[in-house]
């Protein structure tokens, strides 16, 4: 018997069809646009010498615009530029001058279209950063962009424009808040991955959202710290503090022991409110698991409850219940005492928004699936830059709470005895 072996296409190498996959994707506009951008670029670039000069190449200056001006000066060649942008890589010619100062020296022209020592478009650092924050490492970035950018684009001239991104976050870290209405505070803090010492590290970033008198939520800071201590908290609320940050009205927190302290030591009397779903994860591990659904149950009915009162009375009620059932999980809440409940002394329209710090969660989990692509961050900075360029890039936004409207009212008029 002849045994037939039959081999299916896709085991082909890759490249062996890859590398042919653009081929015919030729595009007569593109093509035309790309051809005439060394000439527009040059045109532009000597019509801003020409201005400077006050004269046209080969030409002469009035004597009345020379005067007027106060330029002196005299073009002396010209020099070969590369400049790589949306249209992709191209030489050009930059002309020359010279031009002569008010002491009697002269200094060289530059031209204010293209800075110095630039090789990149604003717009093409534009992409390469954009490409970076959508959640592709640098290698990755250089691939998906080597179409538009014919090749031009290495992994380290996308680290070199990560890296101008800097001075915008350092001037962001040092901005003053006076100027903020922030009347309420989100904190949480994640852990993520970052090389230290040639070493994969866990670090955490502690962040804190405020929300505006008008709802609207803003990231206030990010800072990674090696954990979530009180000390390291204490460090990132007196950094606001000193930066002008006003008291807040209403802080919710996830419970951590150590952001607690830091609170309780620089706002002691400002109410805060637990998370009821890092609370919710908390009486689950509480309890084997044939349990949770029960658990989940009786927790939803007591937190979604419409009223203050209802809330109250089906809080004794979980408790009474589940210190005969299972004692752990009762054990639990009572741990957590009046700040599970902290939401309920505001208006109930309120009540969605500030039972959680989903605000943060959410930032958490976006960060996370943009940086899963590449496992360890080179540092902790780098880290929290990223989650803070999510923000300000506009690929993140954050939209304003629920029950805006009414967060002039703090608390309601009568506030209800939750105690169990």
């Amino acid at each position: 018997m002849t045994n037939v072996t039959m081999k299916s296409d896709s085991l082909e190498p890759a490249t062996d069809t890859a590398a042919h996959f653009f081929d015919h994707w030729f595009d007569p506009i593109e093509s035309g646009v790309r051809e005439r951008v060394r000439e527009f670029i040059e045109a532009l670039i000597c019509g801003e010498l020409d201005a400077a000069l006050a004269r046209p190449r080969y030409g002469r200056a009035k004597s009345d615009d020379a005067c007027s001006a106060g330029i002196v000066g005299h073009r002396h060649g010209s020099r070969t530029r590369s400049l790589t942008g949306s249209f992709g890589k191209t030489e050009i010619t930059v002309p020359r001058a010279r031009l002569q100062t008010s002491d009697g020296r002269t200094t060289e022209w530059h031209s204010k279209a293209l800075r110095a020592y630039q090789r990149r478009t604003l717009t093409a650092d534009a992409l390469i950063a954009g490409a970076y924050l959508a959640g592709t490492n640098t290698r990755r970035v250089r691939r998906a962009l080597a179409a538009l950018f014919r090749g031009a684009v290495s992994k380290d001239i996308v680290s070199r424009v990560w890296r101008k991104i800097k001075s915008d976050w350092d001037a962001w870290n040092a901005r003053a808040l006076t100027a903020e209405p922030i009347v309420r505070l989100i904190l949480d803090g994640t852990v993520v991955r970052v090389r230290l010492d040639r070493k994969a590290t866990a670090v955490s970033l502690l962040v804190v959202i405020g929300v505006r008198e008008d709802g609207q939520k803003v990231l206030l800071a990010v800072k990674h710290m090696g954990g979530e201590s009180a000390e390291a908290w204490r460090s990132v609320l007196d950094d606001l503090i000193e930066r002008g940050l006003r008291r807040p009205t209403f802080l919710i927190v996830d419970g951590a022991p150590g952001l607690e302290k830091a609170i309780a030591a620089v706002w002691d009397g400002v109410p805060v409110q637990r998370c009821t779903v890092h609370k919710h994860r908390n009486l689950l591990a509480h309890a084997p698991e044939r349990l949770h659904e029960e658990i989940g149950a009786d927790y939803t009915d007591m937190i979604y409850a419409t009223t203050p009162e209802d809330i109250a009375a089906r809080r004794k009620a979980f408790i009474r219940k589940w210190r005969l059932k299972h004692r752990p999980v009762a054990d639990s809440l009572e741990e957590a005492g009046d700040r599970l409940f902290s939401f309920a002394q505001l208006p109930p329209s309120q009540w969605r928004s500030a039972r959680t710090t989903n605000a943060i969660e959410r930032l958490h989990e976006e960060f996370k699936r943009r940086i899963k692509t590449q496992t360890v961050l080179p540092s902790a900075e780098t880290a929290a830059m990223l989650f803070w360029a999510l923000l300000a890039s506009g690929q993140i936004n954050m939209r304003k709470v629920d029950g805006w409207q009414t967060l002039a009212t703090r608390t309601i008029d009568q506030p209800i005895d939750l105690a169990a």
